[in-house]
């Protein structure tokens, strides 16, 4: 039995009895559960009860889990769930939603961003102070990822799956857009506690390979959709997003 994907009231749901999901979001960690969520909120949310936010959410969408099924992860974002997008190959399905309002630049030379002033052609050191606070909240554009195998995973090869997907994820983006990520990002991953057992989940298994394919078109598909049109622009850089942040501290680097 593969996942299943639905959307109501702004939620999106992902859902396969008998599953296990590791989760980078708000809830994270370890869950058993049939379903895994991504809810869009509203422009101007401001909640910092989240559980209790969420169970709203789902109930209103009529996803309320039966007590003998606790609700899974949820991931939360400002983007609206008409972006979504789904891609499946082999084993895997992945969902994703993307936006970059909150880009997390990283440049790979530090000290020629902090020192530059853009008139050499590095960008200026962006203003981090307020925009991390800004970012931090919640629902900030965000790039979300669900990712989820029909295979069985033991946890290692689970956790790893949540770094195949950030992998994925980071490439995308850097070729789509210039940023390897923004400052909410999250990924959930899940397998069928029921399903064939996979020892490994890396990129030239067969679930790490549909994994990263995955989750390549998903979050390629979603920032089409919310961006092609040009009714929302693509910042050009972290100064020309709404919230963002630049990476340009420097770190002492020695042998061990």
């Amino acid at each position: 039995m593969g996942f299943e994907t639905a959307v109501s009231e702004a939620v999106l749901r992902l859902r396969r009895p008998d599953t296990r999901w590791l989760s980078t979001g708000f809830d994270g960690g370890f869950a058993e559960a049939s379903t895994a969520y991504n809810v869009s909120v509203p422009e101007g949310w401001e909640r910092t009860d989240l559980d209790a936010y969420v169970a709203g959410r789902l109930d209103a969408a009529g996803f309320a889990s039966p007590g003998d099924d606790p609700a899974g992860p949820a991931l939360l974002t400002g983007v609206d769930m008409g972006h979504a997008r789904v891609a499946r190959a082999g084993p895997v399905v992945a969902v994703a939603t993307a936006g970059v309002s909150n880009p997390a630049a990283l440049p790979m030379d530090a000290a020629a961003v902090a020192g530059g002033d853009g008139s050499d052609g590095v960008p200026a050191r962006a203003d981090e102070s307020p925009r991390v606070d800004a970012a931090d909240r919640p629902g900030r554009g965000t790039v979300n990822v669900l990712v989820a195998t029909t295979r069985r995973l033991d946890d290692g090869a689970l956790a790893n799956l949540v770094a195949v997907a950030a992998e994925a994820k980071a490439a995308t983006l850097l070729s789509a857009t210039g940023f390897p990520g923004t400052t909410t990002d999250a990924v959930v991953a899940g397998s069928a506690r029921d399903g064939e057992p996979a020892a490994f989940s890396g990129s030239a298994t067969p679930v790490g390979s549909a994994a990263r394919a995955c989750v390549r078109d998903a979050v390629r598909a979603s920032l089409d959709s919310r961006y092609a049109a040009g009714d929302v622009p693509l910042p050009d850089s972290v100064d020309d997003a709404e919230y963002g942040v630049v990476t340009d501290r420097e770190t002492e680097v020695t042998r061990p």
